[in-house]
């Protein structure tokens, strides 16, 4: 049988593959998922990518299966490892920060200033898969770009280098990486602060993921993957990103969630309240990523009851201290029964709401010559028109509609977060991180099977 479109999502310990046919038609279809174990360690990931594409052949009840593409996104080997090093801490290096975050990378490191001899150490170690520099508004402050960027290039590593930061440097940069006889590792693009109060993070998101696209099969037990994958490959947690600008378009103001045993994402893509942006001490981008690394359904479970604190949870769950305990005690990956289930879901709800509210900013009273005076800082979400639940807690859990709804309850005034009347959307099919990456190529159809996923008709 034949299959116009497979997209492989290879995480760290899955393998997913979705089928979709009728692609650049009127009415695209998702055919359906297989999966198996990503092979990572065994040195060869698309040895558990064709485990997952015969697992799809075989719950189709295929004999065979031909496809014209095969789009990709990945998690697998680490994610995209990268390093941020900016001029000031709340300016430059924030943006920089936010760019990639927004590209869908894991942030291992990020520094503000002049690099120390401890810093380089740490970037040894760390072996990111791509390194950034950035500093100074557009001709403003250049000297501590340069010496950073003669640091980083006169390090033993063989790492892409993307430089984002004052204008007037690009020469100087290019010229240190050719003395050091990497000039094919540096990537130059658009200052990602180029005024005071601006941030411009779209170009340097664009080349980072393209820099990931290009690298990846060099990461450990990735080599072998443009055997297998035909068209774009970009990380999962841009593919979501991706994804939610698209609907942005089309819906309005929406933020994405995606719970997930180790961590969970939010993705926000809105202007936020003309009110707000007023007394908005600084800018935020449109499109903002926050990834909350130590609240994860399963993988960090614990800091989860620790959060909520096992008294409380043993309340809520109304359910004896005992039993408590040992569910805490006998944890699964993908909950079965009732009791399980009724945890994981008290489980979700607090990584939920903590997320949200970190992601969220907030109003500030700052106290000066005028008197007291109330101010906002962070991402605005009070504009935000949907939410939309990706991932399996949000897309499997019985009342993950519910779960998401807790957003909107947790504000006591001092918090930017969506209003009541938000309408909460699912992503049934559990196909968003695919349909990112296959927007990229073919925007149409992926936008007419996402809001199939979330059950809406196109207007």
């Amino acid at each position: 049988m034949k299959v116009d479109i497979l997209v492989a999502e290879i995480g760290s310990t899955t393998t997913v593959v979705n089928g979709f046919n009728g692609i650049d038609t009127e009415n695209p279809v998702f055919v359906g998922q297989g999966q198996a174990p990503t092979t990572v360690v065994e040195g060869d990931v698309t040895v558990g990518l064709h485990a997952a594409v015969d697992d799809f052949k075989k719950r189709q009840d295929w004999s065979e299966i031909t496809y014209g593409k095969l789009l990709a996104t990945s998690s697998a080997a680490g994610g995209l490892k990268m390093t941020v090093h900016g001029l000031v801490y709340d300016m430059t290096a924030k943006a920089a920060k936010e760019a990639a975050l927004g590209a869908g990378a894991n942030i291992h490191m990020v520094t503000a200033g002049r690099l120390r001899p401890s810093d380089l150490n740490k970037i040894m170690t760390i072996k990111p898969n791509i390194i950034m520099i950035a500093g100074g508004v557009d001709y403003g402050e250049r000297d501590t770009a340069i010496d950073n960027a003669e640091k980083i290039a006169a390090l033993d590593l063989e790492v892409p280098v993307l430089y984002a930061g004052n204008v007037e440097n690009k020469d100087d940069i290019r010229m240190i990486f050719e003395a050091a006889g990497k000039k094919d590792s540096l990537y130059i693009v658009d200052n990602v602060y180029p005024k005071i109060d601006l941030l411009n993070v779209e170009p340097a998101r664009k080349v980072i993921q393209d820099i990931f696209e290009k690298h990846i099969i060099h990461a450990p037990g990735m080599e072998h993957i443009r055997d297998m994958v035909s068209g774009s490959i970009i990380p999962t947690p841009g593919a979501v990103m991706e994804a939610s600008k698209m609907l942005k378009a089309y819906l309005g103001d929406l933020m994405t969630i995606d719970v997930g045993g180790a961590t969970t994402d939010i993705h926000s893509v809105t202007e936020g309240s003309e009110d707000v942006s007023r007394v908005l001490i600084s800018p935020e981008p449109v499109a903002k990523r926050t990834v909350e690394g130590d609240l994860g359904v399963y993988v960090n479970m614990r800091n989860i009851v620790s959060l909520i604190g096992r008294d409380k949870l043993t309340t809520d769950l109304e359910l004896p201290h005992d039993v408590v305990e040992e569910l805490i005690e006998n944890h699964v990956p993908i909950p079965s029964d009732h009791l399980q289930i009724k945890f994981v879901e008290r489980l979700a709800r607090e990584a939920i709401s903590v997320s949200a509210s970190r992601h969220a900013g907030g109003f500030r009273t700052l106290y000066g010559g005028g008197g007291k005076k109330t101010y906002a800082e962070g991402k605005d979400l009070t504009g935000i028109k949907y939410i939309v639940g990706t991932g399996g807690a949000c897309t499997r859990l019985p009342n993950r509609i519910d779960l998401m709804r807790e957003i909107t309850k947790n504000d006591l005034g001092d918090k930017l977060l969506p209003n009541d009347d938000v309408e909460i959307l699912v992503d049934n099919d559990y196909i968003m991180a695919s349909l990112g990456v296959l927007s990229i190529e073919h925007l149409d159809s992926a936008l007419k099977l996402m809001l199939k996923s979330l059950g809406l008709a196109l207007e």
